[in-house]
């Protein structure tokens, strides 16, 4: 069986056409714009840049909800006094550090 395979694509009548073929099959999988070896490159960018997507849309998200929360007076009030150290006229604050979140 295999030795009828064999005798059929090398025939003389067969090798040239066989040789076209490998010559094809190379220059589609390697050699060409459009090669596989392109397209699975291509294919794992376009994961990357879905998982970028999926991560930057969870933040956008966060941000939004955010957003809505600081959207009450008494909500933003707190947000800024707790990350930017704002105060009401005539309040004094005071920074407590303990020595472990000193660097020295």
């Amino acid at each position: 069986m295999l030795q009828k395979i064999f005798r059929f694509f090398f025939k003389k009548s067969h090798v040239t056409y066989t040789l076209l073929g490998m010559v094809f099959l190379i220059w589609i999988i390697f050699l060409d714009t459009h090669s596989l070896l392109i397209h699975n490159e291509l294919n794992q960018e376009i994961k990357e840049l879905n998982a970028q997507k999926k991560q930057l849309q969870k933040e956008i998200d966060k941000d939004s909800t955010a957003i809505e929360q600081l959207q009450n007076l008494d909500s933003l009030e707190k947000f800024a006094r707790e990350n930017y150290l704002h105060k009401k006229e005539g309040e004094k604050i005071y920074l407590i550090e303990f020595k472990d979140s000193i660097s020295e």
